[in-house]
């Protein structure tokens, strides 16, 4: 079994940035979140943050993210989003302000864990390059004892009426399909649209997280209506596979009552 934390689009800007585009103080959600994390017992085996680490991808907010995740006591996964930088995140977080795709794999809680990097420079949508396909190729075969969790910013392609901005594009995701074919694939964590859904796609679960900045109101059918509300997933892996509970930061929901844990326990 596995616990594990999935963040996504967390829109960090630094304060000194000059950024007007924020919908609500992302430094203090995510600072909000790695006190959770902290404070959870057991403790996850790790945490993920699928993508749009930063708002606007300088350098000054890579920083601050730094800052803020260094403070977690787990171990930490980063993808790439549409509004990160590869040069930013790389100069920070890296060897120096390269614009190669961020990748990897690494193994957490008994699970291969695979980055991918779907952002394309100047674009909404999402995409994989050949050279991620090369390294799936590589790494998959890598640990067949261990089932697979994939992160990517952007979600499979899914849906042929929707919108175009919201996914991987069609050829990325039919080429991911194949690659993925015959392995346990315990689920795609995912975010970009910034709403709490869960899809199968060829038997895996695509988790998607709303994020650390905002959500949707998905009643409003015709216009994207931005509102409040932002969250996290706790994740759990079991042999029968992945469980996923939406944990809600804000609005800060009312307290109606509370019942204790010894009387919990003697309900039947």
């Amino acid at each position: 079994m596995a616990r594990f934390i999935h963040l996504t689009d967390l829109h960090v800007s630094h304060p000194d940035s000059g950024d007007g585009g924020l919908h609500s103080d992302t430094p203090a959600a995510l600072r909000r979140v790695v006190g959770i994390v902290n404070a959870m017992d057991p403790a996850p085996d790790f945490l993920v943050a699928s993508g749009d680490l930063t708002n606007r991808g300088d350098r000054q907010s890579y920083h601050l993210v730094q800052q803020i995740l260094g403070d977690l006591d787990v171990p930490v996964v980063l993808a790439l989003g549409n509004h990160d930088t590869r040069a930013g995140f790389h100069s920070v977080f890296g060897d120096g302000a390269s614009d190669q795709p961020h990748f990897h794999a690494t193994q957490l809680g008994g699970l291969h864990v695979i980055t991918l990097d779907t952002g394309v420079p100047g674009r909404v949508a999402g995409a994989i390059c050949a050279a991620q396909f090369d390294f799936l190729d590589r790494v998959l075969p890598a640990h067949p004892d261990l089932p697979k969790l994939i992160v990517m910013h952007h979600p499979p392609w899914l849906d042929p009426n929707g919108l175009p901005w919201i996914s991987l594009d069609q050829k990325s995701t039919k080429r991911l399909a194949l690659a993925l074919k015959g392995y346990k694939t315990v689920g795609i964590l995912s975010g970009h649209i910034h709403i709490n859904q869960v899809n199968h796609w060829h038997g895996v679960p695509v988790v998607i997280s709303n994020g650390l900045h905002s959500t949707v109101d998905l009643l409003e059918r015709t216009d994207l209506r931005i509102v409040d509300g932002t969250g996290f997933g706790l994740c759990v892996w079991r042999a029968s596979g992945l469980s996923v509970s939406f944990v809600p930061l804000s609005p800060t929901p009312a307290e109606f009552g509370r019942i204790n844990q010894d009387r919990l326990r003697k309900f039947s």
